[in-house]
């Protein structure tokens, strides 16, 4: 058995070949990939020291690949550099990487500096992995999602095509209500969320949409013939939610109350100065509608304190 950084380990069971058990292989302890491995276990997030037994095997999630001829800076950290690997087939380019790893740190409140501390690299390495199409050995994509708390398929977006939530479940998971306080900092100020809504022919419908937050308000851009557009004039549903996928954990807040249309031109002329992004949708846009939540509740599942 022989296995590279990021491989994912696979136990199955010997009567029904059933996966029992499932985690990736963070550490190696010979240079030739052979056993025992240092293993991150998808339901625990606890990791071990493995000697695999005849009921597992290897999931490769990589193709090595010959240095190119002309590399990026280099990452300087301490850990052995055991091979150069190229994004899984159908993958997103190389450059979509740094802009993940840039994301979860601006998230998690950490500066470069801080990052590539924790990482073991250099700071101008990480300024240039998040900033170009770069290509990270496979080592280096180990450390940042160690110290990002997630997955190098995470990274890599090997799940950008896969609902969330396929993930394990938590061994001692705990359900908790979030106060209103909560629910207002987790919608944030702008975003991607989901309102429900009853459209001409009766039927129900939930439409993902781009949205802000202005005074409690939250607002959104849409077309006048779009199934959004049916939100307006009535009481609706808002959702937006985050799953953790590395952790198992997330949450999501629901907001219930009147919708309307926007009819101000100097409030209209506001809101599109001030919107975030442009809806991700394209084209003409330019119908905006408020909600203004009577209700806002939430839940978070994480693990359970012991």
């Amino acid at each position: 058995m022989r296995a590279h950084l990021g491989d994912q380990l696979v136990v199955e069971s010997p009567a029904t070949g059933a996966t029992r058990r499932d985690g990736e292989i963070i550490g190696l302890h010979h240079a030739d990939g052979t056993p025992p491995y240092d293993v991150r276990w998808s339901d625990t997030d606890e990791v071990t020291l493995v000697f695999p037994g005849p009921d597992a095997h290897i999931r490769p999630l990589h193709h090595e690949r010959a240095p190119a001829a002309h590399e990026p800076p280099q990452d300087t950290g301490d850990m052995t550099t055991l091979s150069r690997t190229a994004p899984p087939p159908g993958s997103a380019n190389p450059g979509d990487i740094g802009r993940r790893v840039a994301l979860e740190r601006r998230r998690q409140g950490l500066s470069r500096e801080e990052m590539a501390g924790r990482a073991r690299m250099s700071p101008d390495y990480l300024a240039y992995l998040e900033e170009r199409p770069a290509d990270p050995t496979l080592a280096t994509l180990v450390r940042l999602a160690d110290v990002l708390g997630t997955t190098v398929a995470a990274l890599r977006g090997g799940g950008i095509d896969l609902p969330p939530g396929q993930g394990h479940a938590l061994l001692h998971p705990e359900l908790r209500d979030l106060a209103p306080e909560e629910c207002r900092s987790l919608l944030s100020t702008h975003g991607v969320g989901r309102v429900s809504v009853s459209t001409a022919d009766g039927r129900p419908a939930v439409v993902p949409v781009n949205y802000d937050v202005v005074d409690d308000a939250i607002v959104f851009r849409t077309a006048p013939d779009s199934v959004a557009a049916a939100a307006a004039e009535r009481e609706v549903a808002f959702e937006v939610d985050h799953v953790d996928e590395a952790l198992s954990q997330g949450w999501s807040v629901l907001a219930v109350g009147p919708a309307s249309v926007v009819t101000d031109p100097a409030t209209v002329r506001a809101l599109t100065r001030r919107a975030h992004t442009p809806p991700w949708a394209g084209g003409e846009r330019e119908m905006w509608v408020s909600i203004r939540p009577t209700s806002l509740t939430g839940r978070r599942i994480g693990p359970a304190e012991r």
